[in-house]
């Protein structure tokens, strides 16, 4: 069912790959609640992912660019320049780590793929506002969003570099987002988001473990990436005006939670075993 949530919204949606993922939910949503907007993506994810499928669904296009590289954001916001003037939103649904993927511990990781893991991950959500910010491309109360996760603020083995990334990012949003804010009422959050089941997800050792931790110790269940697309729509609509600066948990509740009844009796159940 359509709200019409986002009728005459304008925006520019950074990281779909595949039907797995939250970028690409996030885009079908969107435009069933009235939106029109631009997609990105490296080039590489554009020959790995079916993006042009999501572009055709969506009635828009797709503009290669590496959100690391200011030439390529600068062309990606001409583009968005001339197709609406400004933009409304923008998500940054980017994070990748050469350490993670390729397995290195953390106890030993190279150092030249982490600053490349900060720079994906986390730098290039700077980089996205910085151009947008010079070249005045933002609505007055508009909203920009980047993906985050919980390995941010906790230890979790397995998740590696990423957490410092994740990190980063949420400080860069409340950095950012004061200036933002002062300049005409945009407002920058980030939503730390339940371990979901993307193909980018997946690909962190010991996911499966993390997921179903996740999904026992949360008294709603993980939020799964539907879920966060809704939430996202809503954190671009009119109806969130004064949230800014903000890391929002969306993620059933794990974060406030220590323990849980029912999984102290699977740790029973185990031991007995």
């Amino acid at each position: 069912m359509s709200y019409n949530l986002l009728q005459g919204k304008k925006g520019i949606i950074f990281g779909a790959l595949d039907d797995q993922s939250i970028a690409w939910k996030v885009a079908l949503k969107a435009k069933a609640e009235g939106a029109d907007f631009l997609l990105t993506n490296v080039p590489v994810a554009l020959r790995m992912g079916k993006i042009q499928d999501l572009a055709e669904q969506c009635n828009t296009e797709v503009v290669p660019a590496d959100a690391t590289n200011l030439e390529d954001l600068n062309g990606l916001f001409d583009k968005a320049a001339e197709r609406y003037g400004k933009v409304d939103f923008i998500l940054h649904s980017i994070g990748m780590s050469p350490n993670v993927r390729k397995g290195k511990a953390y106890t030993d990781l190279n150092y030249d793929w982490m600053q490349k893991s900060l720079d994906i991950s986390a730098i290039s959500f700077h980089k996205v506002m910085q151009v947008a910010y010079q070249r005045d491309m933002v609505n007055s109360m508009g909203s920009i969003l980047g993906l985050s996760y919980i390995a941010a603020q906790r230890s979790f083995p397995g998740y590696g570099d990423m957490a410092q990334a994740k990190a980063m990012l949420e400080s860069i949003a409340r950095s950012f987002g004061y200036y933002w804010g002062a300049k005409n009422g945009v407002r920058v959050n980030t939503i730390s988001q339940s371990p979901t089941m993307t193909t980018a997800g997946s690909g962190v050792s010991g996911f499966d473990a993390f997921f179903d931790f996740a999904d026992k110790l949360s008294p709603l269940g993980n939020a799964d990436a539907e879920s966060c697309a809704d939430f996202c729509l809503a954190m671009f609509s009119d109806y969130t005006r004064k949230i800014t600066m903000q890391n929002l948990f969306h993620d059933g509740g794990f974060s406030s939670v220590g323990m849980t009844e029912s999984f102290i009796e699977s740790l029973g159940e185990s031991s007995e075993s």
